[in-house]
């Protein structure tokens, strides 16, 4: 009896180490798992328009102008994933649907000896140095980036790195893509990228950047910028300068020429002044399909923005903020088009 009592009590013990075993298995996370991280942002707005405009002008509300969530895996020492998704609102006043998300990115980075190679669908070199500096994407976005002359993220392969190896003054950022952004390919059309940028310390950064795309029914774009900045701890400022040629036809060409200089202003450790002013010497060719700011595709502009950054949290900022774009007309213009327009809001941004 003695020895049954024993053989129960040895099983017993056996089965809850067992059990206890496979809980803390169950709680230990997989390697791959340890090695992933996820990570978003959000920004929206409360706002209201003021304009010349009758299909703008009174428009106010709440919306959410960007959405994005980001799983990041290294798969190795020198190799990583990343697969990221978008969701924003339609922006143009007219149009009620929810709220639905894309992919974003989708891409493999291998990394050597200061060089990363991306193979997928992945950022462009086109404004990420402006926008970087810049710092309040999700206020208003760059100039090239706001008229549509070119896409954040494209399907393609790129490399990025620096001349001078080590001292990573000299870099560069090359990449062959398809030119559709973030959409399936439906033609023989590539477009290829390329920014040079020399920082010869923490302060200062000059950057040129080119592209070549072949579109098709001769409707191929070309595009230079410029683009040069000063920052320290307690502010920073930039100028830029671009130019974009686009074919309208076999014999028919047009420039969209821009400039942009802004400022941000730290008065103190949680609040920041930022000031921007756009010029856009040529109309706006889709000016009228950019979301939550349209332009009138037919006149110059320019672009005004000013606002207050407070940090409410390491993670959350509240900026009020007010963009106005003015319009340049020749005397005598008939068109009974807009003179100006006056959008503010009070922008959320937190980030995880």
């Amino acid at each position: 009896m003695r020895c049954l009592r024993r053989v129960g009590l040895l099983v017993g013990a056996v089965c809850a180490m067992t059990a206890l075993s496979a809980t803390t298995q169950a709680q230990t996370p997989p390697e791959w798992l340890e090695r992933t991280t996820l990570s978003g942002y959000v920004f929206g707005d409360a706002y209201h328009f003021s304009s010349d405009d009758e299909d703008v002008d009174g428009e106010n509300g709440f919306w959410f102008r960007r959405m994005y969530l980001t799983i990041d895996s290294e798969l190795s020492e020198s190799l990583s994933a990343r697969l990221r998704f978008e969701v924003n609102s339609p922006g143009d006043f007219t149009t009620s649907t929810n709220l639905e998300p894309y992919v974003k990115s989708a891409y493999l980075r291998w990394s050597s000896s200061g060089r990363d190679l991306y193979v997928g669908l992945t950022d462009t070199p086109t404004w990420g140095t402006v926008e970087d500096v810049w710092g309040y994407r999700f206020v208003e976005k760059t100039p090239l980036d706001l008229h549509r002359l070119g896409t954040s993220a494209d399907v393609g392969v790129a490399l990025q790195g620096a001349f001078d190896g080590e001292s990573n003054r000299f870099r560069y950022n090359v990449m062959l893509g398809n030119g559709s952004g973030t959409r399936s390919e439906t033609d023989s059309g590539k477009k290829a990228m390329l920014s040079t940028g020399w920082y010869p310390d923490d302060h200062w950064i000059l950057e040129a950047y080119g592209d070549v795309e072949s579109r098709p029914g001769a409707t191929d774009r070309q595009t230079v910028q410029l683009f040069g900045a000063y920052q320290t701890q307690g502010f920073r400022v930039g100028l830029q300068a671009a130019r974009q040629r686009q074919e309208v036809s076999l014999d028919d060409t047009r420039d969209v020429d821009l400039a942009s200089a802004f400022a941000v202003l730290a008065l103190s450790q949680r609040v920041n002044l930022l000031l921007r002013y756009d010029v856009l010497f040529d109309p706006s060719p889709e000016g009228d399909r950019i979301a939550y700011l349209p332009f009138d595709p037919t006149a110059d502009s320019q672009l005004a923005i000013v606002g207050i950054d407070v940090a409410l949290h390491e993670r959350v900022n509240l900026t009020p903020n007010v963009e106005a774009i003015f319009y340049d007309r020749d005397d005598g213009d008939p068109r009974p088009e807009p003179d100006e327009t006056l959008a503010a809001r009070l922008t959320l941004y937190w980030r995880f």
